[in-house]
């Protein structure tokens, strides 16, 4: 199993959760997040005051699948969540080593 942790714009949610939905990914976790990468935040105006804005809006997108999914899935937030501008986003995959429904008690693939 496997954990995929996608970084995207907050306006791209929607075209990458229709995108998850049409593969047949059936649970995706979202956190509003802030940060930086290249693209190193901007200045605003702000009633005639200059202030700089570090760390930008972003959404965490959290997916636990099974392993034959990974391809599947990275292709579809890849797809959905590019804008070919800066600040598209990353995508982490990293290794569940034990997953558990806690209303069931189902374990493995059978609890995600």
């Amino acid at each position: 199993m496997k954990l995929v942790t996608a970084i995207i714009k907050p306006f791209k949610l929607d075209d990458v959760r229709e995108a998850l939905s049409e593969i047949g990914v059936q649970g995706v976790t979202v956190s509003e997040v802030k940060g930086f990468g290249r693209q190193k935040g901007h200045t605003e105006l702000y009633r005639g005051a200059e202030y700089v804005v570090d760390f930008l809006p972003k959404v965490k997108l959290e997916i636990a699948i099974a392993d034959e999914q990974v391809d599947a899935v990275i292709e579809a937030v890849t797809k959905a969540a590019n804008t070919g501008k800066i600040g598209d986003g990353k995508i982490f995959v990293t290794g569940l080593e034990q997953v558990i429904r806690i209303r069931t008690g189902e374990t493995g693939n059978a609890a995600v």
